[in-house]
């Protein structure tokens, strides 16, 4: 390839052409190759976005909701795993609150929306409970954790997992009611919790900042209570096999 071609290229950041080697197909016209080239353009683009999307997720692991056993958890339907996989409650500004016992499934259906929305164009970011309190509470004085809201008020949906786990100071929880009540009407929310809403007010540690928070995410908000056996401990692997 003409090396000016390829000197162009990286100045004007045409990522095809910029290493000099680009396969396409014989006899093209110079309209289609040059179509050629901008869709080849296209594609490495969004390809390099959705590695970095799925970067600043954060996400633990990949999940998918092909990999979710609906026979085991009845708790929810192959129908609605279909209509959450859809994306279009994102647009609309629902939230989603899984609850139940550890091993039932909350994390999973989360993180299945999460990579979903991350490959389909949405920003995602995915925390623990007491990971994100860090952040907020750390975030005017660590440059990491000012860094990272900065992605968060980026994003069109966050997950909070774990919620409940661990006690939340009153601190804590004002900071927490502070970011849902920016959030609010502007980036959907999944959270999954061991405890259903009438123990938040325990893990928040005030009724009053509990009732003006599940106020603002249960506005437009789908709640699923899974509470069936472990899927985990149902499926565990043994060292000594029987």
């Amino acid at each position: 390839m003409n090396p000016e071609i390829v000197k162009l290229a990286r100045r004007f950041r045409i990522s095809v052409l910029s290493h000099g080697q680009i396969d396409l197909p014989q006899g093209l016209s110079n309209e289609e190759y040059l179509l050629s080239i901008f869709r080849e353009e296209a594609l490495a683009r969004e390809e390099r976005a959705v590695r970095e999307r799925l970067k600043q997720a954060r996400f633990p692991s990949y999940k998918g909701f092909e990999e979710f056993d609906c026979d085991f958890q009845k708790g929810v339907t192959k129908e609605q795993l279909d209509l959450l996989a859809k994306l279009e409650w994102l647009d609309a500004l629902f939230n989603l609150i899984l609850i139940g016992p550890p091993g039932t499934g909350k994390t999973h259906i989360a993180l299945a929306v999460g990579n979903k929305a991350a490959r389909d164009g949405y920003n995602v970011a995915f925390h623990t409970m007491d990971n994100l309190i860090h952040i907020l509470k750390t975030q005017d004085i660590s440059s990491k954790s000012k860094y990272r809201m900065q992605w968060l008020r980026k994003c069109d949906l966050i997950i909070i997992d774990e919620m409940g786990y661990l006690p939340v100071s009153k601190t804590e929880a004002n900071f927490f009611f502070s970011l849902i009540s920016e959030l609010y009407e502007s980036t959907s929310v999944i959270i999954t919790s061991n405890k259903g809403f009438d123990g938040w007010a325990e893990i928040l540690g005030d009724p009053i900042l509990t009732t003006a928070l599940l106020d603002r995410i249960t506005h437009r908000c789908q709640v699923l209570s899974l509470t069936d056996e472990s899927y985990r401990l149902a499926n565990r692997k043994n060292i000594f096999k029987n």
